[in-house]
């Protein structure tokens, strides 16, 4: 007992007069490691007979948890003094710009949705939205396509298993059907944007697997051919921000539009890129098709073609923006490449917007 006291008088005593943390790992080491005292004593309990251990082993466990919880109380101590020092001694120049965060961005291609919506809601359209997998009806069927039309091939359009209706689903291969479905839905006036993704079984520099596109429609009475080029000239100018844009329509031919025409924007050349604008084109780009909605179109939603006409128009997405902004490859897009997004990208909170208006 004599020897149990010596020792805890001992290690109390070194414990207590350590200063820094260091110190009080060294009595840790000292007191409650396998060379200490009380790991000697612990090692004794083996060789005592059964009466003489109950006695003693409550005894020197009782030393060593007395020691340990003293080493703890003196290190938390010194834990403590150590912050109250620094806290005393370090300060920090609230006047410092603070260090800079990582930052997300906007997609262009979100950001030209965005840009498209703004405009044509000051046209007076709204965005519509309809499902991704299509059925061939909406998809094909109600917009005058035939069945022998190449777009229906295996080797263009991405088809699931025919529906035990023999319903046959697919992927949508343009925004079309989203069209079909206001008009089904809907009395006309009808003026709305259709933005979104769309899928086509095609893959280099300027096409790509699933690729997004805006496409535009307006049903109503005394619809004209002016008031399409009118709409297309307006939005044109708004998007590219200029007002010497110039468009040229060329007769063509869709299926769910008649007339039809591709609609042409002029460029001119600044230091070998094509720019668009210009009152004078050295030069002409292919940026959509649009048309007069076919009158087997409108009957197949419904409507009777002799009371209500329309328009309709549809582009690329991606190639506006890579239009607008310089890009070269479509494929780009789609990489998920961080450096080409945080080239292009743009800042959540300091995005170019338009809302200026159309007339700006």
């Amino acid at each position: 007992m004599t020897d149990l006291n010596l020792i805890r008088s001992k290690l109390l005593s070194i414990t207590e007069a350590a200063d820094s943390l260091e110190a009080i790992e060294a009595v840790r080491v000292t007191a409650l490691g396998k060379a200490s005292e009380i790991a000697a004593l612990m090692k004794t309990l083996g060789g005592m007979s059964p009466e003489e251990r109950q006695v003693q082993a409550p005894l020197i466990q009782g030393l060593r948890t007395e020691v340990a919880d003293a080493i703890a109380a003196r290190k938390a101590a010194l834990e403590g003094a150590a912050l109250e020092a620094r806290l005393a001694t370090e300060t920090i120049d609230l006047t410092l710009p603070a260090a800079s965060a990582p930052q997300g961005s906007v997609h262009p291609v979100a950001q030209v949705m965005d840009e498209l919506a703004e405009i044509f809601a000051d046209l007076g359209f709204a965005v519509a939205t309809g499902p991704e997998i299509e059925d061939d009806w909406h998809n094909f069927t109600a917009l005058n396509i035939p069945e022998t039309h190449p777009a229906r091939a295996m080797h263009d359009t991405f088809y699931f298993p025919d529906e035990k209706d023999g319903k046959k689903m697919l992927l949508r291969t343009h925004t079309s059907p989203v069209q079909i479905r206001t008009m089904t839905s809907q009395e006309p006036p009808i003026r709305i944007i259709a933005p979104g993704r769309t899928y086509r079984s095609d893959s280099d520099a300027t096409h790509t697997p699933m690729f997004h596109q805006v496409e535009g429609l307006v049903i109503d009475r005394g619809i004209t051919l002016g008031h399409l080029k009118w709409t297309l000239e307006t939005f044109v100018k708004a998007y590219f921000e200029r007002d010497d844009i110039v468009l040229r329509l060329r007769p063509s031919y869709f299926p769910f539009t008649e007339p039809s025409a591709e609609v042409d924007v002029g460029y001119t050349l600044v230091d070998g890129r094509r720019v668009v604008g210009g009152a004078e084109p050295d030069g002409w780009m292919e940026i959509l098709g649009s048309g007069m909605v076919h009158p087997r179109v409108i009957a197949a939603c419904g409507l009777d073609p002799d009371e209500w006409q329309g328009f309709a128009f549809g582009c690329g997405i991606d190639r506006l923006a890579m239009l607008k902004y310089g890009m070269d490859d479509l494929r780009a897009f789609f990489d998920g490449d961080l450096r080409w997004l945080r080239h292009y990208g743009f800042a959540a909170l300091d995005v170019p917007t338009l809302s200026a208006g159309v007339g700006a």
